[in-house]
């Protein structure tokens, strides 16, 4: 505990001072930028450039220069017992589950409310302003060690990763050789096709999927849409609440358990490509008819004439689910209809 209020002290200290000098593109853990918004900017800068470099760091967080940080960080405090508490920090020892001790001589204590801080101004040297003098025309996202950087050209994205991959060996860091990949952005207007032409990016999967204009034509567009991984889990989520066999409960008590869940998924994986997070989401829909079977004895054994019922409370009670009120309703029954 009183680490943790030491850590914040510092923090405190010197957020003000290394905030403002840290790269626009840089999202993670810093006031007023989300992972959202990171994930808005790289879809637009997809639709511009037609390559990216899908950037993965070895084992970041436990491979920085000690030596490196604290040089980094004395750039920015000339305040004795702020590097005196950083330095300790980060030479503390680990201990495993087991008891044994694990002495450390690089790497950042992961889960300290310090060590974003000190990640981020690790990487703002040895990547974000190294990137800006060195590839100017090269725009880049990064959160914390997610990064992802575009270019005009395949030659020109083969450039830039041997040169990140020498900059990274440069500060102690590796590129990891089976997760750092360069990727073709296809779409309706980029013709031809490459080894790899998707790649995944803070719980979304950038590639090629069919879209509708405003004029209602159809299009293929590369787009972000909710990772394959989060869907499995939200499936899995549903799953557990096992909400047929709680049929002590009213459609009300089981909006109100369930809603703030639901809406949080909403929040974060509705943002982009929307209908691939409504397709999960339609198997509530599905629990809930179940639901209504083994609570009405009328309706028990009709799964058609249930799903019209509960489609006929979605019509008086539109706003009680959270996925209702996005336009994901009951079969029978559709936004718009009626």
């Amino acid at each position: 505990m009183a680490d943790r209020i030491a850590q914040t002290v510092v923090r405190a200290y010197l957020e003000p001072d290394v905030e403002p000098i840290f790269h626009p593109d840089s999202y993670g853990y810093r006031p007023g930028r989300s992972v959202l918004d990171a994930v808005g900017t790289c879809r637009q800068r997809c639709w511009k450039f037609d390559w990216v470099i899908d950037l993965d760091l070895r084992a970041f967080f436990d491979s920085i220069d000690h030596d490196l940080l604290l040089r980094a960080v004395s750039k920015h405090t000339d305040l004795r017992w702020v590097l005196l508490y950083v330095q300790r920090w980060l030479v503390a020892p680990l201990q495993r589950e087991d008891g044994t001790i694990v002495a450390r001589d690089r790497g950042t204590p992961q889960g300290s409310s310090i060590s974003p801080l000190l990640a981020n101004l690790f990487l703002h040297y040895a990547f974000d302003r190294w990137m800006a003098r060195e590839f100017p025309s090269v725009p880049f996202e990064r959160y914390a060690d997610d990064a992802v950087a575009h270019c005009a050209t395949e030659a020109q994205a083969r450039q830039v990763l041997d040169a990140i991959a020498e900059r990274m060996a440069e500060v102690g860091l590796e590129l990891h050789p089976g997760k750092t990949r360069i990727v073709y952005c296809k779409d309706a207007d980029r013709t031809g096709s490459y080894e790899h032409e998707r790649f995944d990016f803070l719980g979304y999967t950038f590639r090629p999927r069919l879209s509708k204009s405003k004029h209602g034509h159809h299009f293929v567009n590369f787009s972000p849409a909710v990772i394959d991984d989060a869907k499995k889990a939200i499936g899995r989520e549903i799953r557990s609440w096992r909400i047929s066999r709680r049929s002590d409960k009213s459609l009300a008590d089981l909006a109100r358990m369930y809603n703030p869940i639901v809406q949080g998924w909403i929040n974060f994986y509705g943002r982009f490509y929307k209908s691939m997070l409504f397709q999960v989401l339609r198997r509530l829909n599905d629990r809930l008819v179940r639901w209504a079977m083994r609570k009405y004895k009328r309706l028990d054994g009709h799964y058609t004439r249930t799903a019209r019922w509960l489609a006929s409370v979605a019509r008086r009670a539109p706003t009680l689910f959270a996925h209702w009120r996005v336009g994901v309703l009951p079969d029978g029954w559709t936004v718009g209809a009626g």
